[in-house]
């Protein structure tokens, strides 16, 4: 895909922002190489200075509402000391502002992911970051994010699909589940998209911590299943490259159910971006697709039998 052509006002507002930025303190700004390169809710540029690639990430309008930056910061500067993450070299909690180390890598996709070899590198990333002695600043509870999304979404009447109420109702015994047999917490990204993790043929590096926090391990293996459409057979080899083995049957069963609630609360996510109109993708569409799969997976026993796991400790 050909690179995005900048605009006069978006290339000035960008090196405003760059000569902001206490890196390129006395660092000639007039001609800097500027590529968009994507995001979702946020704008990322790849950004050349002399013989150095960075990339700047611009926090996208409205996800202050959900987003605790200073959380962020913390958590993304752990994961970079942990070798996960790329190099941090600059964040604005204030505004969101973020300038890392450019990694010279394959940007993956469900499609790079069918390479068994690079879904064992990732499994590798989220143990790593999962044995770090350092926490994160914050818990993600993902009933918790559920209910703050959905009391968001009540508070602006925004549109939410028929048959909402009872999907979660449905989630409960999940939630029964989980807590008489609570998890190990630890570092976990919980937004593992197949994009968010870059490989370079050696490791994976794993970006975008917006939403990392102490959790489930089990959390980032299932919902980077669902996130880059596994099959059995990658799930297989996901499994035992993290657990250098067979995997428990406890463990197995709550990746299953984290499956099922990371999709719940996507679906809530995704209505949030169509309640702030966000322009970059068809969110309502990519909502109910989410929701659709939630309720099928819910509905299997595949589901029953690893709510059975989990009782079963």
């Amino acid at each position: 895909m050909d690179p995005v052509e900048l605009s006069a006002a978006e290339r000035d507002e960008l090196l405003r922002t760059l000569a902001a930025i206490p890196q390129f303190a006395g660092t000639s700004l007039d001609l800097p190489e500027i590529e968009r390169i994507g995001g979702l809710t946020n704008r990322n540029y790849k950004v050349t200075v002399g013989r150095e690639d960075y990339v700047l990430r611009l926090a996208g309008a409205g996800t202050g509402d959900y987003i605790d930056r200073k959380l962020e910061e913390h958590n993304a500067r752990v994961a970079a000391a942990a070798g996960v993450n790329a190099e941090l070299l600059h964040f604005d909690p204030g505004d969101g502002t973020m300038l890392c180390r450019y990694v010279d890598a394959v940007t993956m996709s469900p499609e790079s992911f069918l390479d068994l070899a690079r879904v064992e590198r990732a499994a590798q990333a989220l143990r790593r970051m999962h044995e770090c002695r350092t926490p994160f600043a914050n818990r993600f509870d993902v009933f918790a994010q559920i209910d703050e999304y959905l009391a968001l979404l009540r508070r602006n009447r925004a549109r939410i699909p028929d048959g909402y109420d009872r999907l979660q109702a449905e989630a409960e015994s999940a939630r029964a589940a989980l807590a008489a047999h609570p998890p190990r917490l630890a570092p976990c990204h919980n937004d593992p998209l197949a994009e968010n993790f870059l490989d370079t043929g050696l490791r994976m590096v794993i970006v975008d911590w917006e939403y990392a926090g102490m959790n489930d391990p089990m959390w980032d293996l299932g919902d980077l299943a669902v996130e880059a459409a596994f099959t059995a057979a990658q799930e297989g080899a996901l499994l035992a490259a993290y657990f250098d083995g067979a995997p428990p049957p406890a463990a197995v069963g709550r990746m299953v159910i984290c499956k099922g609630l990371c999709d719940l609360v996507w679906t809530l996510w995704g209505l949030i971006q169509v309640m702030n109109d966000n322009p970059v993708d068809d969110f309502w569409a990519y909502a109910l697709n989410r929701f659709e799969r939630c309720r099928r997976l819910m509905a299997s026993p595949e589901f029953g039998r690893a709510l059975a796991a989990v009782q079963a400790g």
